[in-house]
């Protein structure tokens, strides 16, 4: 139990911005750390992956878009203790002298056609003829820990049995990490962020799946057009953290479920997510809001009476239906494709609930419902590595004429 719980507290952590430029800025202020002084000149080599996922989103607190005026501040203001946050000090002055620094100093970005990772940033830094650099791999942070690189989650049972028994007191984070993620959701009620998608849907109407669909965009509205406001994160993304706390969170509140029943629901979306993304990877052809979604088709399905049956019928319904969710970057379009998911996780919990779900003869679902994930992420991992490449392709052919730092 103790290490599923290491487990959990490592994967589920607050972020302000996007995690993948924000990763490049972590790295690019650990070199500046080591060098002593502010860079001369940047070097920093990419995986394709996230190169793809840091293009056009919204750098926290500048209005801008992309990996310039990320790997900027991280220069110039970043604070690498602070991990995923490492932007935290980012003010409108610290934004005026980072577009300041960004004329004068050279910043070369690159895509490393050798990469050993889909997760890897390599960063040098030079003032002069000193240098220092910096790699980051397999993590957002570069720091795999023992916990999460040795444990692997055998099963759906494991994490189902965890979630019923693991000590209350021990997953209260997790319910303060959704209310991170509703606080998000505020932000982005309250002011014009990325497609509005958010605003929009709070209009519609006032019924528990018209309420899921409003915060869980807005909380991405606001995070894909680089609001400061943090979120707490899954698996290194913070849209997936979204995606699998809003649902439950919102779906408790409105059924006026106890504090026991929305942490162990809560418990076993989030470590669903984790036990999937274990053999997906962080990053990936496939869309994480999907995968974070069938989390919260889990958790919804526990808070209406479901048992562990139920949710294995919940997950079969998620994979058989919206699991080629193509992944084509950060952006605030994320939106559109968390609302999706997190649709089609009520959808998936109602038709589980009455035992509807789609068996063995059906595509790539199976009887058991370990392969049938495991399918899904054979898939995603191995089968699509074509597919990243010719999404890559397209989007930086089409970005050629976009200057860097395009304002939002």
């Amino acid at each position: 139990m103790n290490t599923i719980l290491n487990l959990l507290h490592s994967e589920v952590i607050p972020a302000i911005g996007c995690t993948e430029p924000i990763a490049v800025a972590l790295c690019v202020a650990r070199a500046k750390e080591q060098l002593g002084i502010e860079p001369d000149t940047i070097e920093v080599s990419l995986s394709k992956n996230i190169f793809k996922n840091a293009m056009a989103v919204g750098i926290p607190n500048t209005g801008m878009t992309g990996l310039p005026i990320a790997i900027a501040l991280g220069a110039t203001i970043g604070r690498a203790e602070l991990q995923l946050e490492v932007l935290r000090d980012t003010t409108p002055q610290a934004v005026e002298y980072a577009k300041a620094y960004m004329k004068r100093v050279p910043i070369r970005i690159s895509i490393a056609a050798d990469a050993p990772d889909v997760l890897y940033i390599h960063a040098i830094v030079r003032f002069g003829d000193r240098s220092a650099e910096s790699t980051t791999i397999g993590s957002h942070t570069g720091e795999a820990s023992a916990t999460t690189s040795s444990y692997t989650i055998r099963s759906l049972k494991e994490v189902y049995d965890f979630a019923m028994t693991v000590p209350l007191e021990q997953v209260t984070f997790l319910r303060e990490g959704a209310e991170m993620n509703i606080q998000a959701a505020q932000y982005g009620f309250e002011h014009k962020c990325g497609h509005c998608l958010g605003q929009i849907l709070s209009h519609q109407g006032n019924s528990v799946l018209e309420k899921i669909l409003a915060y869980t965009s807005a909380a991405c509205d606001a995070r894909m057009s680089g609001a400061m406001v943090p979120v707490m994160s899954n698996s290194g993304s913070g849209n997936q953290g979204i995606s699998c706390s809003v649902p439950v969170l919102i779906y408790a509140q409105h059924n006026h479920v106890s504090v026991e029943q929305l942490l162990r629901a809560l418990t076993l979306s989030n470590l669903t997510v984790i036990y999937i993304k274990q053999s997906l990877g962080r990053l990936s052809a496939l869309c994480g809001c999907v995968v974070a979604a069938t989390g919260s088709a889990a958790g919804i399905t526990y808070l209406k009476g479901g048992d562990y049956t139920e949710i294995t019928y919940a997950i079969k319904n998620m994979i058989a239906n919206i699991s080629g969710m193509i992944c084509d970057g950060a952006k605030p379009g994320c939106a559109l494709k968390v609302t999706s998911g997190v649709a089609t996780a009520v959808i998936s919990a109602a038709l589980a609930m009455e035992h509807s779900f789609p068996d063995a003869t059906e595509g790539i679902v199976d009887d058991d419902i370990d392969r049938t994930i495991h399918n899904l992420t054979h898939i995603g991992h191995d089968g699509m590595t074509q597919t990243d490449d010719l999404i890559l392709s397209i989007m930086t052919h089409k970005c050629l004429e976009v200057p860097p730092g395009t304002p939002i």
